[in-house]
Order: C-alpha cells, then structure tokens, then sequence
C-alpha cells in the first residue's frame, strides 16, 4: 500500500468540514462543476474546464481528485498565492478541505472527477487488498478512502446478494458491457468511459463482466 498522492498546493487555506460548503462550486461555478450523484456518504462532480478557463473561488471538503486525461492547473487560494499543478492521466490525488480558484493553463479542457467526503470522520471498514478475477492496483491510501485501478478479468463475476462492509465509488475507464445490479434495481449494462455507480456498504448486489475482454475501473472504497 502506498500513501496519497497530494496536489502540491502547499498553501491550501485549510476549512473545517461543516465550512467546506461555504462556496458551493455547484453555484459560483457552474460552467464547470455539475454533480454526477450524491447521497449520505459523498458527493461526486463532474469538473469540465477548456483551454484557458478559469473558475471563481470556491470550496471543497476532503476530497479526492481522478482526472481523466492529463491537464496543468493553476490553483489560487483566497489570499491570493499560485500554485501549478500537474494533473496526471487516470490518477487519484486527495486534497484537504480548501478554498481555492482554478485556470486550465493547458490546450485541452480539464476532465476529472472529484469524490467529496460529507461524513464527519473517517470509517473503520477494512478494504481487500485483492478480489477474485480482477487484478488491482493501487493508486493511493488515506484515512477516508482506499483508490485503486481495477481490471475485471473476462470470467469477473458477483453473485446475487453479494455486500461489502465499504462504500464503493465505481468509474469506468472505457465503453464496456458489464452487469451490475445494486439493490434490486434494473441492472447497468452498458458503461461509457467516466460513467459512475455507487454500491452503498451493506447493500446486496450482483455484477458480471459480459465484454468477453479485461474491463477497467477506477474504484474508491470508502472506509
């Protein structure tokens, strides 16, 4: 196991949990940020930025950044100090609660999501370090959460009923013909590259890889 990956944002202002929504980048930004799902445990958006885009100053709560193609960043905090950060391709990179402006400095729009943690503490759920038929590996660790890289081997299966004791953020790397059930609900089938799936802790589901090929997937255990 391997620890966070950190933006290089030294001089990050630092917020209190409760105060990381002061500045919602859902509502001071919108152009640019969308919510992809939400509930109890976290909050996914969807960061979107073109070439030379800038964001007004917003907040986030501890959260976890997954960039999905490679972009340069400039962060500013709300005193004004700059800092450019490197955003790695299919990377995951955590970042404290803070209060900050961002500018595409690239030629490519930024793509990345963003998993915001809403509980006040950490859990206790122990994450595996290894799952039948699909090879793992690991991206960064912390208090929060457990990233890794997943590839579902051709034979990939979960039974009817299947539950994990960790909360589980499922993005899909690419276009792939994977089953999965949660809940009892109508199954996902059909995946695009960035689509995400919440598996709540405690709650039965079944998943089948039906590609005929390895899937990728990034995945957040939320302990």
């Amino acid at each position: 196991m391997k620890a966070w990956t950190v933006l290089p944002a030294v001089s990050l202002i630092l917020m209190s949990p409760g105060a990381a929504f002061a500045q919602d980048p859902v509502k001071v930004a919108a152009a640019h940020y969308t919510v992809v799902l939400e509930n109890s445990s976290v909050r996914v958006l969807k960061a979107n930025l073109a070439a030379g885009a800038k964001t007004a100053m917003h907040s986030h709560p501890e959260s976890i950044v997954i960039p999905l193609g490679t972009s340069t960043v400039r962060f500013t905090t709300a005193d004004g100090k700059a800092e450019e950060s490197k955003l790695p391709n299919e990377s995951a990179m955590y970042l404290p609660a803070h209060v900050h402006s961002s500018e595409n400095l690239g030629k490519t729009r930024v793509d990345a999501l963003i998993v915001e943690f809403k509980t006040p503490a950490a859990g206790t759920a122990t994450v595996p370090s290894a799952r039948d038929n699909m090879s793992i590996k690991m991206l960064a660790e912390g208090a929060r959460a457990v990233v890794y890289r997943a590839t579902a081997d051709p034979t990939f299966s979960e039974p009817t009923g299947t539950k994990h004791e960790y909360d589980q953020i499922v993005i899909a790397l690419s276009p792939a013909q994977m089953s999965l059930a949660i809940g009892g609900k109508p199954p996902t089938t059909s995946w695009k590259r960035g689509d995400v799936q919440f598996i709540g802790r405690g709650v039965g589901h079944e998943s089948k890889n039906a590609s005929g090929k390895p899937v990728d997937f990034i995945i957040v255990a939320v302990k």
